[in-house]
């Protein structure tokens, strides 16, 4: 082998950091795809299996059901209050830690991934210690015939509280790698901070947004534990539907509303074809 090959193998090994034989590689990517495999395709499958195998109408005819229906509604509704709210909040949080420096940045950054080291048993538990009956603010509430708790505006709340950290932390590498240079220089050209972020950064983060908004969607449809907390009286969301249904035996009903999966599909289109027409995505340019 010449040396000037050498060196190009060499060069190559220094920039991915490691240089490992076929056999290795492959190795490493067949327990990768297999773990992937076993761990998460094939109970994915299941489901829709399971969904479809009594064919489309029964499908149908489970997800028209009363009880099902208003699960979807509900969880429905409180997606659609919680990630509009959570996408202005992350958008501008995102913009402020990527883009200033500030005091209290790092505490900032730590309250947004509160909610990751928070169990959902205990964010339950405090929104019942705020807002119950005999909660901190239990008694004002009541006395204005206010309801949050046990109520819709309850399950929004939480649905808040547990989804907020997704579109902040998708957001936040992508505008750090995007860098500051083209703000200054719309900023140099005399456009104001609006501006700027209107015509410079929202066109770059678009795909990004988009992509944080549905993955903030589908973990919206996922809230179990707060969901059995803080349901109205009759009422019950997505998962907890689903956990009624599975008591009373697994059914193709319980596979049908849990086809709320696509979402997260849907998102991996976004960024895939994000990547395809060259914008940066998740970090990278």
């Amino acid at each position: 082998m010449s040396i000037a090959k050498l060196n190009n193998q060499a060069t190559l090994c220094r920039r991915i950091s490691t240089c490992e034989s076929s056999g290795v590689t492959l190795l490493l990517i067949t327990v990768a795809l297999s773990y992937l495999v076993l761990f998460l395709g094939l109970p994915l499958l299941a489901v829709f299996v399971e969904a479809f195998s009594k064919g489309w109408a029964l499908y149908w005819a489970a997800l028209q059901e009363p009880d099902a229906w208003s699960a979807i509604q509900l969880t429905l509704i409180a997606a659609a209050i919680s990630v509009p709210a959570n996408l202005v909040f992350g958008v501008a949080a995102a913009w402020a830690i990527a883009k200033f420096e500030f005091k209290g940045k790092s505490l900032l950054i730590t309250l947004i991934d509160l909610p990751f080291a928070v169990s959902p048993v205990v964010s339950g538990l405090v929104f019942v210690l705020l807002f119950g009956a005999q909660g901190w603010f239990g008694p004002w509430l009541q006395a204005h015939d206010i309801k949050l708790i046990f109520a819709v505006p309850g399950i929004v709340l939480a649905t808040i509280f547990v989804t907020f950290p997704f579109i902040a932390r998708e957001l936040i590498p992508l505008m750090q790698a995007q860098g500051k240079e083209e703000e200054e220089a719309a900023v140099s050209l005399g456009a104001s901070g609006w501006q700027t972020f209107h015509r410079v950064t929202l066109p770059i983060i678009a795909p990004g947004v988009v992509a944080a908004a549905l993955f903030a969607f589908a973990v919206s449809f996922d809230q179990f534990v707060i969901s059995y907390f803080l349901a109205p009286p009759g009422v019950s969301t997505l998962p907890v539907e689903i956990y009624a249904a599975i008591r009373k035996g697994f059914t193709p009903e319980v596979n049908a509303v849990s086809a709320a999966l696509v979402t997260l599909a849907i998102k991996s289109l976004v960024e895939w074809q994000a990547r395809r027409s060259g914008e940066p995505l998740h970090g990278a340019h």
